[in-house]
């Protein structure tokens, strides 16, 4: 079933739009020409084994029987920076034609929020084409930390690995530390999360900061039968089916400003697993790829192939990432200090001191009180 948007969807479309008539005329050769015949190629801006890789390269494998004169398609690994490297790539690189498409972390757009000066290209600049799982993340940890519940986290120092501080692995643990209070030890710099686990086995790691359940349950289901893990924190809007009694990170928000920050970072989970092009690809050429992947997350055989492989599948359509990307990015500027500071390392988290409404700083309990001081009046 596919996620809708209906107010952003109509800004988004037009965005794309706008973008693709500036791009050189295509009106000469038509979609299937262009695409008759070439080899496109696949940036995966992690290594092979993870949930990205494992997801964009099932994804373009069914997307090109629906793409206009059938092309072929080629993956290429390309991680570094936790995932920016591929990014920067497909932004300021790759050909604009509609030959390339990839797959970035989910996290980028929040990244790029808070931390614009860091950024080479611009996350909305992106086509996106579409998530083929929208799915929640949870803070993995070993069995052997003792970890039982998420206030275990605030008494002693638990090290998890991410692939960089701009990925969910990075951003999630740091806003827990700086918002929260937990002792989690940030080791940064693996490729993939193939590598982190096999780090965690080895006990060079206590987990990672951050996995999609979807990802554990697909790739690595001898966690859970085995009962390896704990997963005091899951990371989405709502909570999944399968963790109902598993935490949401905003729903340990003391007061509206932390709720929002985390509820902010937690949509993430929205753009998921996703497929984009580069910016500049003619309208037409755009077109075709979003249907192309429409037409492939919806079909029999992509289907089949995804519960045989035990792969969850909750496909988000182009146009709605597209206005979610929008929409992180144009958060209010007190929304975005108060982002910055929870997952920017050494930066103190002083909601009063970085906001001008001193409301979104209350704790609930204080909010209620006040709120039922001024009925009374």
């Amino acid at each position: 079933m596919f996620s809708t948007f209906p107010s952003r969807t109509l800004f988004a479309a037009t965005g794309v739009a706008l973008l693709a008539a500036s791009s050189p005329a295509s009106a000469a050769e038509s979609v299937a020409d262009f695409y008759k015949g070439k080899q496109m190629r696949l940036i995966i801006s992690t290594s092979p084994g993870g949930g990205y890789d494992i997801y964009s390269r099932f994804a373009a494998n069914h997307m090109v029987k629906f793409i206009p004169g059938h092309p072929s398609i080629v993956p290429q690994n390309m991680p570094g920076a936790g995932h920016a490297r591929a990014g920067q790539y497909m932004a300021l690189a790759a050909p604009r034609d509609g030959s390339v498409i990839g797959t970035i972390s989910n996290a980028m757009p929040f990244a790029q929020l808070v931390w614009p000066e860091r950024f080479k290209f611009d996350t909305a600049s992106f086509i996106w084409v579409g998530n083929v799982n929208e799915g929640n993340n949870v803070l993995m940890l070993w069995h052997t930390t003792g970890v039982k519940s998420w206030k275990d986290l605030l008494k002693k120092e638990i090290v998890v690995g991410a692939t960089g501080v701009r990925s969910t692995s990075g951003l999630y643990p740091r806003a827990l530390n700086n918002i929260l209070g937990t002792k989690l030890k940030i080791i940064v710099g693996f490729k993939g999360g193939s590598q982190m686990n096999l780090a965690m086995e080895r006990g060079e790691l206590d987990g990672r900061g951050s996995n999609a359940w979807a990802s554990i349950k697909g790739l690595t289901p001898q966690y859970l039968k085995e009962n390896k893990l704990s997963l005091p924190i899951q990371m989405g809007l709502k909570r999944d089916p399968e963790l109902k009694d598993v935490p949401l990170i905003w729903e340990l928000g003391r007061n509206e400003a932390e709720k929002k920050v985390l509820r902010l970072l937690s949509s993430s989970s929205v753009i998921g697993r996703p497929i984009l092009t580069t910016p500049g690809v003619p309208a037409d050429r755009v077109a075709a790829l979003r249907a192309a992947f429409d037409a492939a997350v919806s079909s029999k055989a992509f289907i089949e192939e995804a519960k045989k492989r035990k792969l969850d599948i909750n496909p988000t359509r182009g146009v709605d990432i597209q206005a979610l990307v929008n929409e992180i990015l144009s958060s209010p500027k007190d929304i975005q200090k108060l982002a910055r500071a929870a997952v920017t390392k050494g930066a103190v988290f002083d909601c009063k001191k970085l906001v001008k409404d001193d409301k979104l700083c209350r704790s609930a309990k204080k909010k209620k009180k006040s709120d039922d001081k001024e009925k009374n009046t």
